[in-house]
């Protein structure tokens, strides 16, 4: 989760822009918190775009306009429909929360993928937490390739199997060090990790737009 202090905000034709007073890790698309930041600012919202000069409103083909001699930074726009507000300072600054949190797959969808019957309440547990780390990891490698994608909602059965796969490799490296866990008279067993596999079917490094 990360948490960015914002201390200006505007509302003009519907669309509401915000300035952090650091640039924020966000994306087009993805969905983040405001507070303090004024009642017809505050709640949940999605990135519409980031732009970096002063926002002047909509044309009448619902275009966004922008003012190309004031460049302004570590701005937030979004979908906001309410009355025009301002460009005002906040004093004191309010927040911008995004928790970068995906759910495409849970602890029961890797014990069935895996095939095992759990021991006990910390083994669900592990399984979740295994579940959760693929979720994030495979969710930002796609948003690094330039993937937009949502967080609750796979964006297909491709990705979400290599995200139960990545999860797995998880789990069966319990305990070890660089690799599967296993017994001496058995021989190393082969890690696969994030392997190309996993890779081809998460799409990535491939970029979303060659």
């Amino acid at each position: 989760m990360a948490v960015y202090q914002v201390i200006f905000t505007q509302r003009i034709d519907d669309y509401a822009v915000v300035l952090t007073l650091t640039e924020p890790d966000l994306d087009l698309g993805l969905s983040f918190t405001l507070a303090d930041c004024g009642a017809t600012f505050n709640g949940s919202h999605t990135v519409y775009a980031l732009p970096a000069y002063l926002f002047t409103g909509v044309d009448s083909q619902g275009d966004l306009l922008f003012n190309y001699q004031v460049p302004i930074p570590n701005q937030v726009l979004f979908y906001n429909a309410d009355d025009d507000a301002e460009r005002i300072a906040l004093i004191p600054p309010g927040t911008l929360t995004y928790s970068e949190n995906a759910t495409w797959i849970d602890g029961p969808d890797l014990e069935l993928w895996l095939g095992i019957a759990l021991a006990g309440v910390d083994e669900s547990a592990f399984l979740q937490q295994c579940a959760d780390s693929a979720n994030n990891l495979i969710f930002r490698r796609r948003q690094e390739s330039g993937y937009t994608d949502s967080l609750t909602t796979s964006p297909g059965p491709d990705v979400t199997l290599a995200t139960t796969m990545y999860a797995g490799a998880l789990y069966r490296q319990r305990g070890a060090i660089n690799d599967f866990s296993g017994f001496t008279e058995m021989g190393t067993p082969v890690s696969t990790g994030l392997s190309p596999l996993i890779k081809q079917l998460a799409g990535i490094p491939r970029p979303a737009v060659a």
